[in-house]
């Protein structure tokens, strides 16, 4: 077994053991700079956790039995997203494991005859319609610039991404920009928390997530937190070449954009799905597209 191997099983473990852990705490401190933004004092950056306990400690109330077989579902899917990125898979392959987790949570509000789930569902579609293309154009995007450093040879596997002599950022930094503008409607965050939200404020109670209480709410909360540690590492990856500053760069890069997510959720007002999914294709064309059209013409 070599190096290469070992490092990519101790990765995805750590992950599955942490990765949890570390989006629990940075949804703790979202709440505390979030409260300090509005003049609050705010809850412990332990509050998530407390949630999360409460949760499972609380008694289940199924609509019917498919409920938490969906909801373990969109758990596992998700952890096993973060495990085949962090273990340096094809990236196309864990962009088609998210989005097939995605699904599942659609089903898990589409089981109930709730209005409000069933309207919140159909929101979590429009998300996902208004974000699929820029992940996409994100994979291309790190084949081509993979290709422009290794004399034409493009590669979509994460290990090669990750080890190229320059960050992948210097080609990429429109596909950056809007890889940005849709972690907001990923993190569920304003102006983009149309199905759900972290927040208590949300107009149709809870969204997707109206219906789930107990341990199904809970399952659902904490793949949301192992879905946050897999985006970001998407964020980190724009950053890592095989120069041993790409690390910290990448960790620096990765707080910066998750306050810079936390600042932008606290000046906005929700807009309407229509407007979402407008500028999130503008975005796209506009950010992703021209940086394609420049590795592929330029470079």
């Amino acid at each position: 077994m070599n190096d290469t191997l070992i490092l990519r099983i101790i990765s995805a473990v750590l992950y599955i053991l942490l990765g949890g852990l570390f989006s629990g705490f940075l949804a703790g401190l979202d709440r505390k700079l979030a409260a300090r933004m509005q003049g609050r004092r705010g809850p412990s950056v332990f509050q998530p956790f407390y949630d999360i306990g409460k949760l499972f400690s609380k008694e289940t109330l199924a609509l019917n039995h498919g409920q938490f077989v969906i909801a373990f579902s969109f758990l596992m899917l998700i952890v096993a997203t973060g495990v085949l990125f962090f273990a340096g898979v094809d990236i196309l392959l864990v962009f088609l494991a998210l989005s097939t987790a995605a699904m599942f949570l659609v089903f898990a509000a589409t089981s109930s005859n709730s209005a409000m789930s069933t309207m919140g569902a159909q929101r979590e579609m429009m998300q996902m319609l208004a974000y699929e293309p820029m992940v996409l154009i994100t994979a291309v995007g790190f084949y081509m610039a993979t290709g422009i450093m290794n004399n034409g040879v493009g590669s979509f596997k994460i290990m090669d991404i990750g080890s190229n002599d320059l960050p992948a950022i210097i080609y990429l930094p429109g596909i950056f920009l809007g890889f940005l503008f849709i972690l907001t409607i990923k993190f569920r965050k304003s102006p983009f928390d149309i199905s759900t939200s972290h927040h208590a404020h949300q107009e149709l109670v809870k969204g997707v997530t109206t219906d789930l209480s107990g341990r199904n709410l809970g399952m659902i909360e904490v793949a949301h937190w192992y879905e946050n540690t897999f985006l970001l590492g998407v964020v980190g990856l724009f950053f890592l070449c095989n120069e041993w500053w790409s690390i910290p760069l990448a960790v620096v890069a990765v707080l910066v954009v998750y306050f810079l997510e936390t600042f932008i959720d606290n000046i906005s007002a929700r807009v309407k799905w229509e407007l979402m999914v407008k500028l999130a294709w503008g975005v796209t064309i506009v950010c992703g597209g021209l940086n394609l059209l420049v590795l592929e013409y330029i470079f």
